[in-house]
């Protein structure tokens, strides 16, 4: 018998045991194919040019980022709806069958003889079938999970806030990136063909060096000139090229997806800023998602205190049941149940002093935290509203150099087909001219997510309330073209 226990209980350690198994080669390899074609499913297509305000609806409908924020508001509200039942009574139904394969007995012992006093007897069949079905409601249940819900509703509130957070991030990303992407469209072309121009005036310098026909300092000087406009060249590219690549992540289009941009006119003058120092940061105080996840965050606190008077508590329940019984011995085999109990785990009064002091140091740490964040939003407000004016400026500037630029390529090429210009001099200028007109769009580009950033700092959304991001991508174009013309209208009028 010993070994033959021995042998089964190493027979179900066995069986119980489990080894780590790690992906397999095929799981892989399915799960990175399944996820390159569900990254992207389920896109409307690009069949047109995209102007800013599309740009930024697809960036809200189909940004991962965005979306995994839209997940973490649905699970919280799930798990909102779900902690609403906690406070429901309980209703349990329960079932049974017992059997044996002999007839349980009893008989009695005299006490005062010590003799049996009665033959051996039963009051119940070999094989009995039980039911019931019983309704508790415990009060202290109830609070606790009032409070809970409570606290579950606060951080429902709280996944939103931090939605908010991410779209306009996500928006103010678009606008910069939209910005750079179309100083890209308009100046790479022109950038390769200046620098197809610079490579063969540099391969020509350096055979008429080989041949010795020109003195040689002066044509190493030309080529040295000729490399430096090539790496400006290059330089250029580098900052343009992925301007493109990183708007079309926003957007979550597969990268190397074609499409084209709408080029809007760049000398459009951006409104100046209405608000005073003081309302921009009162606004920003009222509605920057951060300070209001703070809030909540003390809100969820305050209740942890009541949650832990609750517990100190005693508990009380009320039953109510009715139950069934196949054994045919009882003179009652159905019938109902009803009764109450207390009880009191006189311990949590023990735990209630430390508990009041870790949730008043929560709470503490939690104020701490708020003054830090004010600071901190009224220094990016600060910030944010002098940057856009100072942008401004470099802004007028760029526009400035740009305009007396064109007018100095104008008087080299006409020089250059005079022949009163070298072919060095208008490699050089076209080179400083599509500089300037970099530089006029990248300071075009920072204007633009400067004027973003001050709705930003303030939090004020970028996108009308009523929009989730799960609308089509034309409701969503049409609601942010109509918001964001509103509001630049509404700066101008003020002005």
């Amino acid at each position: 018998m010993k070994q033959t226990l021995s042998i089964s209980a190493l027979v179900l350690l066995a069986g119980c045991a489990v080894n780590p198994k790690p992906l397999t080669p095929t799981q892989i390899d399915t799960t990175a194919r399944e996820n390159i074609v569900a990254v992207d499913a389920d896109q409307e297509p690009v069949t047109a040019p995209i102007n800013l305000y599309e740009a930024m609806a697809r960036a809200l409908k189909y940004n991962l980022d965005y979306k995994v924020e839209l997940m973490e508001e649905a699970l919280k509200n799930r798990e909102l709806n779900l902690s609403r039942y906690d406070m429901l009574p309980q209703l349990v139904a329960n079932a049974g069958y017992a059997g044996r394969n002999n007839f349980s007995g009893a008989s009695s012992l005299s006490l005062i003889t010590r003799r049996q006093s009665l033959e051996p007897s039963t009051s119940a069949e070999r094989d009995i079938f039980t039911g019931d079905l019983s309704l508790s409601w415990d009060v202290l249940d109830f609070g606790l999970s009032y409070v809970r819900s409570q606290q579950k509703a606060d951080e429902f509130l709280i996944s939103q806030e931090r939605r908010r957070k991410v779209a306009n991030r996500i928006i103010e990303d678009v606008r910069t990136s939209y910005w750079r992407a179309v100083s890209a469209e308009r100046l790479l072309t022109k950038l390769k063909e200046l620098e197809g121009n610079v490579s063969t005036t540099l391969d020509n310098s350096e055979r008429l060096a080989e041949r010795r026909l020109s003195a040689p300092l002066t044509a190493l000087t030309y080529q040295r000139e000729l490399v430096q406009i090539q790496a400006e060249i290059r330089k250029l590219q580098r900052e343009l090229v992925v301007a493109k690549a990183q708007l079309a992540a926003l957007m979550n289009l597969r990268p190397g997806t074609n499409f084209s941009l709408v080029l809007p006119d760049r000398t459009d003058n951006l409104p100046a800023v209405k608000y005073s120092g003081e309302d921009m940061m009162m606004t920003a105080l009222k509605n920057r998602a951060e300070l209001r996840e703070v809030s909540y965050r003390q809100r969820i606190n305050s209740k942890e205190l009541d949650a832990a008077l609750l517990s100190a508590l005693p508990s009380f329940r009320g039953i109510l049941g009715v139950n069934v019984d196949s054994n045919d011995f009882l003179f009652n085999n159905n019938w109902f149940q009803y009764g109450a109990q207390a009880s009191w785990n006189v311990l949590n009064l023990f735990k209630l002093g430390p508990k009041k002091k870790a949730v008043r140091a929560q709470d503490d740490l939690l104020r701490q935290r708020e003054l830090a964040l004010t600071m901190a939003v009224m220094t990016q407000v600060h910030v944010s509203r002098a940057r856009f004016g100072h942008l401004q400026e470099e802004l007028q500037t760029a526009e400035h150099q740009h305009r007396v630029q064109d007018k100095i390529l104008y008087q080299i090429r006409a020089g250059h087909k005079a022949g009163a210009m070298s072919q060095q001099t208008l490699l050089r200028e076209e080179m400083n001219t599509l500089v300037a007109e970099v530089k006029y769009d990248i300071a075009y580009a920072e204007a633009q997510n400067a004027y973003a950033n001050l709705f930003a700092s303030m939090g004020i959304d970028d996108f009308a309330p009523d929009l989730t991001g799960r609308e089509d991508v034309s409701t969503l174009t049409a609601s942010l073209t109509n918001l964001w013309q509103e509001r630049e209208a509404a700066m101008k009028l003020d002005q």
